[in-house]
């Protein structure tokens, strides 16, 4: 743990250790701070929440995220859409990782937000997964490299086009069949199961302005498509140097999904999707080593060293080994999935249920496996002509593109 100066009154005391940023995760005077930059985007959000209005919004939000839901995407609406996305790419022997990943996970990631789709082209597809990058580089802004007046001002120009385009014919379609329901005339049950169904039916008790409910929208949909597409890229990126000249390996990733899965989640526990939590004391706390951060320090939870912890992972904690067993008690992501008020709402359904060495049917593979089992089903590897490009927008670890052909191509080379 180490401390710096941020100002005459407050400091920066970073973490670095696994149990350091458990404890940290835990502590109730701290809140969060990661995304004070990003107010265009995540002000008022469930992630930018605490006490009472974050228990409050999450108590709601979380009954959409059951299992019983997570069933139904997984084996209903995933495996159509990854297939309807990687067809065409398939067929032309060649796509790109990053296109790919954020195409098929932006239906679902829209339908969970409460965005409608009425038209189902391609161009409404590719209009949304402009908005999800742009609302990304918003929330992240603070590991942003670009100019942030400018970063800014692209942020509210797509927020405000977003708004309406997509935003406000959704919000009217609910609010007339919430008001329905309310009338007596329709079955609730048949109302959509989405975020912004449940904000619109909560919005006097929440007491939420338009405004707040864009902003918890353009979250998600940034949140599941942004993060998502970027550990799947970076999942297959360690996959295939994982079984580089090893066709035995190969072979039996083909053959077990629940490696993938276990590869999946040792690419979430070495690529973090944010390097770093910040949090900042409300009051002061006791932190686990017993330094005391008093009111107005920031705490910043080191995520790339807490996630490569010796003493937790092992001496060889910085290799990639999809065979890595950790102790009980310890998630195999490390903590990149977050912990305490904050832990991710979507968690299991991105990265499943950790495997407990037998593959189970009722057990969830997550979006990320899925997507990682559909492209070597495929036999998809790194096109050897075009390298991928890592993006130099931001602090963040992620690719701007990822170019890949598929074995038909590879085989005919």
């Amino acid at each position: 743990m180490t401390s710096g100066a941020v100002g005459t009154d407050s400091r920066v005391i970073t973490i670095t250790t696994f149990t350091g940023v458990r404890d940290a995760y835990r502590q109730k005077a701290l809140r969060q701070a990661l995304y004070d930059q990003g107010a265009l985007v995540m002000a008022d959000c469930l992630l930018d929440l605490h006490g009472e209005q974050h228990r409050s919004r999450r108590r709601l939000e979380n009954r959409l995220f059951r299992r019983q839901t997570f069933e139904m995407f997984e084996r209903e609406v995933l495996p159509e859409t990854i297939e309807a996305v990687l067809a065409p790419a398939v067929g032309r022997g060649r796509g790109d990782l990053v296109s790919l990943g954020y195409r098929a996970v932006m239906n679902l990631t829209a339908r969970i937000a409460g965005i409608d789709r009425t038209e189902g082209t391609d161009e409404e597809t590719d209009a949304l997964l402009a908005f999800a990058v742009k609302f990304g580089e918003g929330a992240t802004m603070a590991h942003s490299t670009r100019d942030r007046s400018v970063l800014e001002a692209e942020v509210a120009s797509a927020m405000a086009a977003f708004d309406q385009r997509f935003f406000q014919p959704s919000l009217a379609r609910r609010r007339a069949l919430v008001a329905a329901v309310e009338r007596g005339g329709a079955d609730p049950a048949g109302l959509p199961r989405d975020v912004l169904t449940t904000l619109v039916a909560n919005v006097d008790h929440l007491a939420l302005p338009e405004e707040v409910m864009r902003r918890e929208v353009a979250f998600y949909l940034q949140a599941g498509g942004h993060s998502t597409a970027n550990t799947l890229t970076h999942a297959l990126d360690d996959i295939f140097a994982w079984v580089e000249g090893r066709p035995d390996r190969a072979a039996e990733l083909a053959a077990d999904p629940t490696l993938v899965q276990r590869s999946v989640h040792e690419t979430l526990r070495l690529h973090p999707a944010s390097p770093e939590a910040r949090r900042r004391a409300l009051a002061a706390c006791v932190l686990s080593d017993g330094v005391t951060a008093e009111a107005g320090d920031l705490v910043v939870m080191d995520l790339m060293a807490a996630n490569r912890d010796p003493q937790v992972f092992g001496s060889d904690a910085a290799v990639y080994d999809p065979f890595r067993r950790v102790p009980d008690g310890v998630a195999p992501w490390g903590h990149s999935f977050g912990a305490g008020m904050h832990a991710c709402i979507g968690m299991e359904l991105d990265g499943g249920n950790p495997p407990d060495g037998a593959a189970t049917a009722d057990r969830l593979l997550g979006t990320v496996t899925l997507l990682a089992c559909a492209f070597l089903a495929h036999g998809a590897g790194p096109d050897p002509d075009r390298p991928p490009v890592g993006s130099r927008d931001s602090a963040r670890s992620h690719f701007s593109s990822y170019p890949v052909v598929f074995a038909g191509a590879r085989s005919t080379r």
